[in-house]
């Protein structure tokens, strides 16, 4: 081994730190996009007012699909642990967030792995709303509710359903009927823009032509 390579490593070494540097970097910057998404909630009609829509998910699920789902997971989970420092859940509503936003970029970014079409970034986005809106009604229920219920009566909470829907006799029916639809129509909107600008980041992302 010659001096050259002693002092800067072997040219598969200096690549592998120019990804390692290149996925950090994407990360750090995919989070801070979420993060800053976070606070651009706005109420959508046909729910309670306390229910907000964003789309902080959308920089995470582009990470999952450029980077690998490893990158979505850690996007979500570093948005939400910088939000605990104005958490007003004791960190619950962060909790739920991350299990939420891992469970719809983790399977999708799998599936877009085992085989880099935009037939599987579409199937695994479908997929990935599905269980994230399938999950919300367990996070809800046992989770974020249960400390909604400190600074709003259980009463409230079902009355401001049935004011929109007054045939709905419990929460369970009110997470069914509309954080279920609701959660999967956000996974959508999210995968709906990632399909348009997928094309046009991956190439910026990864630092090459690869537009997969």
């Amino acid at each position: 081994m010659n001096a050259q390579t002693t002092k800067k490593g072997t040219p598969k070494q200096r690549e592998a730190g120019r990804v390692n540097v290149r996925y950090l970097t994407v990360t750090a910057m995919l989070t801070a996009v979420a993060y800053i998404l976070m606070f651009l909630d706005f109420s959508v009609p046909f729910m309670p007012s306390f229910i907000k829509m964003d789309l902080s998910e959308l920089p995470a699920l582009i990470g999952s699909f450029s980077m690998g789902p490893l990158c979505g997971v850690l996007v979500c989970l570093i948005k939400n642990v910088l939000h605990l420092f104005i958490s007003t859940t004791g960190g619950v509503g962060e909790l739920s967030n991350f299990l939420l936003g891992a469970a719809f970029v983790l399977p999708a970014g799998l599936i877009y792995k085992h085989k880099k079409s935009k037939r599987n970034a579409l199937l695994g986005s479908l997929l990935g709303s599905l269980i994230m809106g399938l999950f919300s009604i367990v996070s809800n229920y046992f989770l974020v509710y249960p400390v909604y219920y400190n600074f709003m009566d259980k009463e409230a909470v079902l009355n401001a359903y049935q004011v929109i829907l007054p045939s709905v006799k419990n929460i369970f029916q009110c997470l069914v009927y509309f954080n279920m639809p609701f959660t999967i129509v956000k996974g959508l909107f999210s995968a709906g823009i990632t399909m348009l600008v997928y094309k046009h980041l991956s190439p910026v992302l990864k630092g090459s032509g690869d537009r997969r």
